[in-house]
């Protein structure tokens, strides 16, 4: 067994005993090599207030002293020790009362431990943790900016036709989302308004949001029957490579001389509400599968000439918000559907206004609504 002199001389930290005079009664020779003293310069010579700090020094005095007397006890203070040419070393300090009364002198011991490198690792620490906020503002910064490229502030003025649209992002509208939709034109007298809910959050789920859009736009001019533009994304989406896969609903809407034709395919997507000026309301659309979900896809166009009705697409935002009600649902937005005017506007922010209150003002995804109707001047009846 080694000796215990031996232990306490060669042990890998600081370690004195302080008499009830306050002198140092005893150091190891690691205290000595912190303090950068002798044994000589400091038993019975030295104070350990006088080792350290001016700081130190009234923090012993103020604190140190009357939590031992006290407590009995003190553990990890950070302070420095001042060597003789004046260098400082940083130090945790734990102390314990041995003996001795407060009022003649207590009698402690005291252990130091080095911390030169913790001090490093915690400044090394605190500049990660600020290049990290700095990234996290500036993805943030970049995610909103994305967003917003996603989710035009208003639809296009289109010619006999009256178009609107609401988003309302999730939670704090800090992280990005998915949902999108878009109005854009091929033709004299051919549009296309799109509305889309990539799977996911985040820059990633942003960035599939984006190439979606855009794969549309540029299938949009060759490919007419939205059943085929979405086999033809579906095929791109799978060639990204992505693990996203997206909800859509494609409508080309077709100038007539009687009003307009509306050619519609569902890729997943809820089907689009139709709204007469009576307030009925049908479905329009057969649900295929999401796009860059499975290897055999399956989309169908359906065509339906719009006469004074109004057209809604929504995303799953708006149905599956849950409040002390349960969720919003299908049945429900029939409902509001039939009783709000013959107005696309109203209908797109009375949408998501409804489904933000529902589940108490804070939207647990993203809400987007696109109504649009021929404009006609036709009142409800």
């Amino acid at each position: 067994m080694n000796d215990p002199d031996d232990l306490f001389e060669l042990a890998p930290c600081g370690y004195a005993l302080i008499g009830a005079d306050g002198l140092v009664d005893r150091s190891n020779a690691e205290f000595r090599r912190l303090v950068g003293r002798s044994t000589a310069e400091l038993e019975g010579v030295a104070t350990l207030p006088s080792l350290m700090s001016t700081g130190g020094r009234i923090y012993t005095e103020t604190h140190l002293r009357p939590v031992l007397e006290h407590d009995g006890s003190v553990r990890e203070v950070s302070l420095d020790l001042v060597r003789p040419d004046g260098s400082r070393v940083p130090v945790l300090l734990n102390a314990d009362v041995t003996g001795g009364d407060p009022a003649t002198g207590l009698e402690y011991r005291v252990v130091v431990v080095e911390t030169r490198e913790r001090h490093r690792y915690e400044q090394d620490l605190r500049s990660a943790t600020s290049r990290a906020e700095q990234s996290t503002r500036e993805a943030l910064a970049l995610a909103n900016a994305l967003q917003q490229t996603l989710i035009p502030p208003a639809p296009p003025e289109i010619p006999s036709l009256s178009i609107a649209a609401a988003y309302r992002p999730a939670g704090d509208g800090s992280t990005v989302g998915g949902d999108f939709y878009d109005v854009f034109q091929v033709g004299a007298e051919d549009w296309w308004v799109v509305l889309g809910d990539v799977s996911g959050k985040g820059i990633r789920a942003a960035t599939v949001t984006s190439f979606v859009r855009y794969t549309v736009r540029a299938l949009a001019f060759d490919h007419p029957d939205p059943a085929d533009l979405l086999h033809h994304l579906d095929r791109a989406m799978h060639l990204d490579g992505t693990d996203h896969y997206c909800t859509v609903v494609l409508a080309r809407l077709t100038r007539t001389a009687t009003g307009w034709t509306v050619c519609l395919s569902l890729a997943g997507h809820p089907p689009a509400l139709v709204r007469g000026t009576d307030g009925r309301v049908i479905e329009l659309g057969v649900i295929g599968t999401p796009v860059g979900l499975i290897d055999e896809p399956s989309f169908t166009t359906v065509h339906h000439d719009l006469r004074d009705e109004s057209v809604t697409f929504y995303t799953d935002g708006v149905t599956e918000a849950r409040g002390p009600a349960g969720l919003f649902g299908e049945t429900r937005l029939h409902d509001l559907l039939a009783e709000l005017p013959h107005d696309p506007q109203v209908i797109a922010e009375q949408f998501a206004h409804e489904a933000l209150r529902h589940q108490g003002g804070v939207a647990a995804d993203d809400i987007a609504v696109v109504t649009f109707a021929a404009d006609h001047g036709v009142e409800d009846v």
